[in-house]
């Protein structure tokens, strides 16, 4: 075997077992992620150095690229008047090496994978809904004997990874005639999901499902386009989320998501878009959102919203962005995944819905959920993208890559 190969198999193993890296260790996966980006780059460079780089940075010159890096670049000018530079250079130093992880792993593995990923990452997969179901339904039994922290939320960014992963893991699979593999994914991934308590996964799972129903029926078009719409109000809409649930979402519901805090986040939602409208056209800048209580514009906010604004993040990713990058962050953003989805349209129909699908669930968890630019998110979303990219006809299956 070429030392290629064993680069290639060395990352394909630590991409296979992220799943289960991250039901172990919930914040596993940014260090995973980047080892195996790093084993797939050595694979690249050794094998055709030239091939490798050029494959790297032809992305960035396409319109989605330039797009990137001019939110990338919007993130970085915020510094100037960022508050808390500190903070912000914090921030920036979890996500921007979680982000190239993911892009050189996105890029290089796909084509470079070598047989044995597929079914290995299907058992890593069940392995790890099994433990998440186990542990659920045992009532954490190992986390009681290891005297670790008892909480059935520890659960949560497994059963997110376990949302972003399936998907395009079981397209892959199913594309290279691994049906056994494929089924086993889903299904055990539908149970970790069932039975964790974590809404965001379930909401996203609803609309992972409904956007990948949709797409196989729809035409390409229509279905491309309602996602884009979908998105497009999830930018639109989130400085005004807060005041929108307040007036229209009924007590009942509140009743019932008691245990997702539901009053607790509209207040949230509500102090940072009362934020973004003391301050919309710039941002308070990048990254802040963890001191965000103390920073100029909270300073001009009446005192009951000000409190709420200490809670580290808005648990809303868009909302994130206008909070801390204003109008043109947004607007950068909004971009970039208008652009994305434009992306989409030349694909496959069995890989577009797909994507699609992926797009949807990765939004309607970041409308509810993490801050925006969490590393264990971000690694997540570059595994899931490379799987998505291993099923494409277009990767050829002797390494070449496109």
């Amino acid at each position: 075997m070429s030392a290629s190969a064993r680069l290639s198999a060395c990352g394909a193993a630590l991409l296979a077992a992220l799943p289960l890296a991250m039901a172990l260790a919930n914040r596993s996966s940014p260090l995973v992620v980047g080892l195996a980006a790093l084993a797939f780059l050595a694979a690249g460079l050794v094998e055709d150095r030239r091939a490798t780089l050029a494959a790297l940075r032809r992305p960035l010159t396409t319109p989605l690229g330039l797009a990137v890096l001019a939110f990338l670049g919007w993130c970085l000018i915020s510094f100037a008047w960022s508050p808390f530079p500190a903070v912000s250079l914090r921030s920036a130093g979890e996500f921007t090496p979680t982000l190239l992880a993911a892009y050189l792993l996105a890029r290089l593995a796909p084509g470079r994978l070598p047989s044995f990923a597929v079914p290995a990452a299907a058992l890593c997969t069940a392995l790890a809904a099994l433990y998440v179901a186990f542990g659920m339904l045992g009532g954490l039994p190992v986390q009681k004997a290891l005297g670790m922290r008892v909480a059935e939320f520890v659960f949560n960014r497994p059963v997110l990874t376990l949302l972003v992963l399936a998907g395009p893991l079981a397209f892959a699979a199913f594309a290279k005639s691994r049906p056994v593999a494929g089924t086993a994914v889903l299904v055990a991934s539908l149970v970790a999901i069932m039975v964790s308590v974590s809404g965001a996964a379930k909401m996203g799972l609803v609309a992972g499902l409904a956007v990948f129903a949709l797409a196989r029926v729809l035409p390409r078009r229509l279905s491309i386009g309602l996602v884009g719409l979908g998105l497009g109000l999830c930018v639109a809409l989130a400085p005004v989320e807060g005041d929108l649930l307040q007036r229209f979402m009924p007590e009942a519901a509140h009743e019932r998501l008691v245990q997702s805090s539901s009053r607790a986040r509209v207040a949230i939602a509500r102090s940072f878009g009362a934020a973004v409208a003391a301050d919309p056209w710039r941002g308070a800048g990048y990254g802040i959102s963890a001191r965000f209580a103390e920073a100029p514009v909270a300073q001009r906010l009446e005192s009951e919203m000000r409190d709420l604004l200490a809670v580290g993040h808005p648990h809303n990713s868009f909302l994130q962005v206008w909070a801390e990058l204003g109008l043109p962050g947004a607007m950068l953003a909004a971009l970039v995944l208008m652009l994305a989805l434009r992306a989409l349209a030349g694909w496959p129909p069995g890989a577009r819905a797909t994507a699609l699908a992926l797009v949807a669930a990765a939004a309607a968890v970041a409308f509810v959920e993490h801050g925006a630019w969490q590393a264990w998110w971000t690694a997540g979303l570059g595994a899931a993208i490379s799987w998505l990219r291993e099923g494409l006809p277009r990767v050829s299956e002797d390494g070449t890559i496109r």
